[in-house]
């Protein structure tokens, strides 16, 4: 799929834990993770917006467009 979540970079610039994102988003560690580690299908505009609202950060800056990429 060539849309990469770059959820892990963001988090890391970010000095954000997993548990404590996941407390600030309302969001469940484990769904987090599977975004977190490029296992998810979709994400609800909804839960992008909260995760940009945390994060200080642009949906741009999570998820990008790379055709020759994989997630893995």
């Amino acid at each position: 799929m060539p849309i990469v979540v770059n959820l892990d970079v963001i988090m890391a610039k970010r000095k954000i834990g997993l548990m404590e994102l996941a407390e600030l988003v309302n969001i469940t560690p484990a769904n987090l993770s599977i975004l977190k580690n490029r296992k998810a299908k979709a994400i609800r505009f909804s839960t992008l917006e909260e995760i940009c609202r945390a994060l200080n950060c642009q949906p741009g800056d999570i998820l990008e467009y790379a055709e020759n990429k994989k997630n893995e």
